[in-house]
């Protein structure tokens, strides 16, 4: 079965980093190489990843410049980029082997399931899941995975300040469509709940559609930011 490279891109992320990382301590080494491409942290993630990885990897800040650097230390032939706050199902790796041995199919990504009990973010989650599949966009959160052949024919993540993992798809979307796998990465809900739940919703429809119709993304990242 084809070997995989899970890169996960950090930037002070000390009270979660811990977690996930555990949990894929079990496929490390036949399966799995494990690389974290921080982004210049100044809390203790870097110190408390290091003896969980296989390697951690310094990058300028940034997740798209982070999961290209991750991405261009990897050995393996299928990608998984996955966020730092996000839990992967215990067959997560089986998945994405099954899903790729269809040589028609080069890329794919997870439901999303959020963590937090707010009957909300249900719906939140439902829309997520559900505009992916009827546009084949995924977004970090679903833990894109992408054959590594692929991923360096496009270039990589487009070195964006926002919506990196919109534009990685549309690029994407011209070789295949993406594999939607029902079975849910578990991520955190901070960003809802910090924000509040509707507003954060709004602020993301906002961000998306300005992108859609050409705004500069840089200008998306400080709005963004700024309400973060």
């Amino acid at each position: 079965m084809a070997h995989i490279a899970i890169i996960v891109p950090t930037l002070n992320e000390e009270s979660q980093i811990v977690a996930g990382l555990k949990i894929m301590q079990v496929w490390r080494g036949s399966e799995c190489e494990l690389i974290i491409a921080d982004g210049g942290s100044v809390d203790q993630t870097v110190a408390l990843a290091e003896p969980l990885a296989d390697r951690v990897v310094a990058a300028p800040k940034g997740r798209a410049a982070q999961m290209n650097a991750g991405a261009a230390s990897a050995r393996s032939e299928i990608l998984w980029f996955l966020h730092a706050d996000s839990l992967p199902p215990d067959n997560a790796i089986a998945l994405i082997q099954t899903a790729l041995a269809d040589p028609n199919r080069d890329w794919g990504r997870f439901d999303v399931r959020l963590s937090g009990p707010h009957p909300a973010l249900r719906m939140v989650e439902t829309l997520m899941n559900g505009r992916s599949r009827l546009t084949g966009i995924a977004t970090g959160d679903q833990g894109i995975f992408v054959r590594r052949a692929i991923f360096e024919q496009i270039g990589g993540y487009p070195l964006i300040a926002l919506m990196e993992d919109i534009a990685l798809s549309q690029l994407l979307k011209r070789h295949s469509p993406p594999v939607c796998l029902r079975q849910p990465l578990i991520t955190s809900s901070r960003r809802w709940e910090r924000g509040g739940v509707f507003r954060t919703i709004l602020l993301m429809w906002r961000l998306r559609l300005a992108y859609f119709f050409g705004a500069d993304p840089d200008q998306l990242a400080r709005i963004y930011y700024r309400h973060k």
